[in-house]
């Protein structure tokens, strides 16, 4: 068997390292030259997700590029504490949640999948997937063609490949809101903590880094889509006047020495073609859904279709069998990650709301509202596989 890979992403590489853990022929194609410099800024790796890392031999290495986050705390925009909560696990789960810059994670999996035998090729943008005899033939803006048995579609939220595979496939819409994320310098945070306070124009998110840094991120929530190209200055300026009310998130946005590239969060209607015998959609091609999650969801998509495939005597059947496997708890963790999206946006009577239920839930109602989603395992690979 050898399997195309479109994007390499956080799901695209994973996925090929989890093939190339079965012995399969990967190649992976990425439409930009140097995907890791343009991947944005910080995210984090829960519990779920560091299981499959672990499963595929990378967990050390994620790690080393990141930073340990025990504990997360949520904040009013009042500065009062609406709950301090184990961050991206269950109180007793000694995965402690990791945050790194993307680009690292993306840099790190990158190796690994070429250490393990994967080709990547970048600059090569997917414009068409034709069924053959035997598989799939790909077709590039290049005009370079590649045939496979398989093609994993792990482009992203405006995904080429879901387009291919229904052209009637929802198209992302833009949610309402957007983030500007930076580092600062010299302001005091307490280490291993990750702190998200509800502003009254969106969440925003701090944490100390190595040397003395702060990573923040801001995401406002706004009707209309920004003009996400003025100039950092102006970014400064206007994020300064959306969060003057809040004392700490004022006072790290003060102290700012470097600004990422803003972004926009979408939505996307649910996928209902998500695969045909020789095409699959992975990670956001599949169901975008952040809430600290995205990074999590689409490793474990790569190593349930890697032990889907690992364990069927055909592709269709093992396509088959990982859409099984994955929907009922992609369909639940887009729900949750709606809600978490609704909480960032709420106006003022639903922030008044939030701040009053939200530390009660959390004190009483948390262990048991998030089991599902930290304790899930995808298991690992098969034996022979983990030999290689």
């Amino acid at each position: 068997m050898n399997v195309i890979v479109v994007g390499g992403g956080v799901a695209g590489l994973a996925s090929a390292i989890a093939l190339r853990r079965l012995g399969v022929e990967v190649a992976v194609y990425e439409a930009y030259a140097e995907p890791a410099g343009r991947v944005g800024s910080f995210l984090s790796i829960a519990s779920n997700g560091q299981r499959v890392l672990r499963a595929l031999g990378v967990l050390e290495q994620v790690r080393g590029a990141g930073i340990d986050v025990p504990r997360q705390r949520m904040w009013s925009g009042s500065g009062k504490l609406l709950g301090d909560i184990p961050r991206g696990r269950l109180g007793g789960d000694d995965l402690h949640s990791v945050t790194l810059m993307r680009g690292a994670l993306v840099e790190t999996l990158r190796a690994e999948a070429v250490a393990a035998g994967a080709h990547v090729v970048t600059g090569e943008r997917l414009v068409d997937a034709v069924a053959t005899d035997t598989g799939v033939r790909a077709v590039f803006a290049s005009g370079r063609t590649a045939e496979a048995s398989l093609l994993i579609g792990a482009d992203g939220i405006h995904s080429v490949t879901r387009a291919l595979l229904d052209p009637h496939a929802p198209v992302p819409a833009y949610a309402g809101l957007y983030s500007v994320s930076g580092v600062s310098e010299g302001v005091p945070v307490e280490p291993g903590v990750f702190h998200m306070t509800f502003a009254r124009n969106g969440a925003f998110l701090h944490l100390a880094a190595p040397d003395g840094r702060v990573w923040w991120s801001a995401q406002v929530a706004s009707p209309d889509r920004p003009d996400l190209d003025r100039a950092d200055d102006a970014w400064l300026a206007h994020l300064a006047g959306l969060y003057r009310h809040e004392r700490v998130p004022a006072a790290v946005l003060a102290a700012t020495v470097d600004l990422h590239r803003p972004s926009l969060t979408h939505t996307l209607d649910p996928v209902t073609v998500r695969h045909n015998d020789r095409i699959v959609l992975l990670g956001d091609a599949d169901h975008p859904v952040g809430a600290g999650q995205g990074a999590s969801m689409a490793l474990e998509d790569a190593l349930v279709l890697a032990r889907s495939l690992g364990t069927r005597t055909s592709v269709p059947a093992a396509l088959s069998a990982y859409d099984a496997a994955r929907s009922e708890r992609v369909a639940r963790m887009a729900r949750a990650a709606a809600g978490n999206r609704d909480s960032k946006t709420a106006g003022p009577l639903g922030r008044w709301a939030r701040d009053l239920v939200m530390p009660l839930g959390i004190r009483y109602f948390y262990e048991r509202a998030t089991a599902w989603l930290y304790t899930y395992d995808c298991g690992e690979l098969p034996a022979a596989a983990r030999r290689g």
